[in-house]
C-alpha cells in the first residue's frame, strides 16, 4: 500500500517527525511518501495518509488545514492520521496536550482514525530574536528537542500493522 505522510513545518521539527514516520512505514514493507503539504498535489495514489502540523502560538500551520480541507472529501473512507508537534516540555509524552481546536475539527471532519501530539525541538540557533530573548529571560519554555522518537516509531509501527490488518485502533 502506498501511504503519503504530509506535513508542515516551520523550523524543521515536523519535518523529522514525517521523515522517522515515513521510515518506519517503509521498514513494513509499506511505501511511504513524505512530503510537505505544499508539493502534494493529488492524494489518489495514496492508499492512506499521515498529516502532521508544527503547533505554534495553539495553532496548526494554515497550509496544512487548507491541504486537509482541500482533500476532505476524498479522505472520507480512507485511513487518515493526524501528528502534531509543539510542546516544548515533557507533557506530550504524558498525554497532558488537548487538541488543538482546529485539528480537533479537522479529525472529525474527515473521520481520522487517530490523532497524537509529540514534543517539539526549539534550538537557539532557529528561535527567532523575540522568542530567543523570552527564553533567555526564563519567561517560556526551554531550549531542546522534546521529540521522543522512540514513541514515533511506535506510534507508526502501530499505524502499519493497521494497515496490514495486524492490529487494532492507534487513536494516540
Amino acid at each position: 500500500m502506498r501511504v503519503l505522510v504530509a506535513y508542515a513545518t516551520k523550523k524543521g521539527s515536523t519535518a523529522g517527525i514525517a521523515q522517522v514516520i515515513g521510515e518506519e512505514l517503509s521498514q513494513m514493507g509499506l511505501e511511504a511518501d513524505v512530503r510537505p503539504v505544499e508539493q502534494v498535489r493529488d492524494v489518489s495514489p495514496y492508499g492512506a495518509v499521515v498529516l502532521g502540523s508544527a503547533i505554534y502560538m495553539t495553532h496548526w500551520r494554515k497550509q496544512v488545514l487548507r491541504f486537509g480541507s482541500r482533500y476532505a472529501g476524498e479522505f472520507q473512507g480512507r485511513p487518515v492520521w493526524l501528528f502534531d508537534s509543539g510542546p516544548l516540555d515533557a507533557s506530550a509524552d504524558e498525554g497532558k496536550n488537548v487538541p488543538v481546536k482546529a485539528a480537533a475539527e479537522l479529525a472529525r471532519q474527515i473521520g481520522a482514525r487517530g490523532h497524537v501530539t509529540f514534543g517539539g525541538r526549539l534550538v537557539p540557533e532557529t528561535a527567532g530574536r523575540f522568542t530567543r530573548r523570552l527564553m533567555e529571560s526564563g519567561n517560556t519554555g526551554s531550549y531542546g528537542d522534546f521529540r521522543n522518537f522512540d514513541r514515533i516509531r511506535g506510534w507508526a509501527r502501530a499505524i502499519g500493522a493497521e494497515l496490514q490488518g495486524t492490529a487494532g485502533s492507534t487513536g494516540s
